[in-house]
């Protein structure tokens, strides 16, 4: 019975040490004051209080890890392209590339391993690694398109870059498709009505924008009231149902 007892426990610290990582705890230190030299042959004298004295020289859990350099094996958003050599933070490598098996430690095999083919190259899926990023960046966005109340205007490009603009994205008015159907106003039946206007990312990612009509007034008394927080609220599409899905606007 003792010996089955003893061969379990055996059996579950090797299992708990196969789930243990390493900790870099190490601290380098140095004595304040040396100790007095001994002849040869001769018995050392015993230490004095002032030599237990430590002057911490370094600590490795606050020294900064240097970058490891891997290989991609994939296209990975807002990092690069495969076969690309990264260099990046110790983090950021094991937890986000090298365990999930995006990445390979750099060798002179898995460079030649992971190079680019020529059919890799010939098909063209991103056109930088943050392309994608900015796409989905784009398509979470509601963007508020504010228009005169008083004055008769017709949505153009212009607006959405206006709009874009306004909430921190820069981009070029050839770059913008609106809807082919005009939008008119004033027309407060469209107030707060949604429509999708597309926004193309150096000439091949398409983001598909949400857009909200707001109508303003320069004069305070013929402005409508205030919304807290428009956005959240439930909005009708401008055309109905008929919007284009996400798919049919990459195609």
């Amino acid at each position: 019975m003792l010996k089955n007892l003893c061969k379990q426990q055996i059996n579950l610290l090797k299992t708990c040490a196969s789930l243990q990582q390493q900790v870099r705890t190490t601290f380098i230190l140095k004595r304040k004051y040396e100790p007095p030299l001994h002849k040869i042959n001769q018995k050392p004298e015993k230490l004095r209080g002032r030599h237990h004295i430590y002057e911490l020289v370094e600590d490795t859990t606050t020294t900064k890890a240097n970058n490891i350099e891997v290989v991609l094996k994939t296209f990975v958003e807002g990092v690069g392209k495969k076969g690309e050599v990264i260099s990046v933070k110790p983090n950021l490598a094991y937890n986000k590339l090298l365990l999930p098996g995006l990445a390979v430690y750099k060798t002179e095999e898995n460079i030649a391993k992971y190079a680019p083919t020529e059919a890799d190259k010939s098909q063209v899926e991103h056109s930088s690694p943050f392309a994608q990023r900015t796409v989905n960046m784009l398509e979470r966005l509601n963007l508020a398109v504010v228009m005169n109340k008083d004055h008769p205007w017709v949505i153009e490009p212009w607006h959405i870059k206006a709009s874009l603009r306004k909430a921190g994205y820069i981009c070029k008015e050839e770059c913008i498709t609106i809807p082919k159907e005009p939008i008119e106003g004033p027309d407060l039946n469209k107030e707060g009505k949604e429509f999708y206007c597309t926004v193309t990312i150096n000439n091949l990612e398409k983001a598909r924008v949400k857009c909200r009509i707001h109508h303003w007034s320069t004069d305070p008394s013929e402005r409508l009231p205030y919304v807290f927080e428009h956005w959240k609220l439930p909005s009708e599409p401008l055309f109905g149902s008929a919007e284009p899905s996400s798919e049919e606007v990459k195609k």
